[in-house]
């Protein structure tokens, strides 16, 4: 049976400045960087405290989701804390933490303009 999600793919145009983002910004870990072809790497991020690994990478039929919502929602246990950290290192914010019944959200884009929600647990 299943038992996690292995990978979400996030399509970037530069991978290096993409690798930049998510590792110093984000503080995600490498787990594997590697040739794929003449063009891209396979590179796999892992998130801290977390199976599910961020895949940078980008099938060319793919190539028109660059900078798109990405589905993708990262959880925190402070969302608000979370903001400000995140604020700080230059991450830009789509939208600031907002507080609903079910929980707290805010939005965030990477340097592609990928789009992405940050919620609570």
């Amino acid at each position: 049976m299943i038992k996690h999600v292995k990978f979400v793919s996030i399509p970037v145009r530069d991978q290096d400045r993409a690798l930049a983002f998510y590792t110093e910004k984000l503080g995600f870990a490498v787990m594997t960087d590697q040739p794929f072809d003449e063009v891209q790497r396979w590179i796999e991020l892992r998130v801290p405290g977390a199976e599910t690994r961020v895949l940078l990478f980008t099938p060319d039929a793919h190539r028109d989701r660059i900078g798109t919502p990405s589905h993708v929602t990262f959880a925190a246990d402070d969302v608000d804390k979370t903001y400000r950290e995140l604020a700080a290192r230059g991450v830009e914010f789509t939208m600031l933490p907002t507080r609903a019944d079910w929980g707290t959200a805010a939005a965030f884009k990477d340097p592609d303009g990928n789009l992405f929600v940050l919620s609570s647990k």
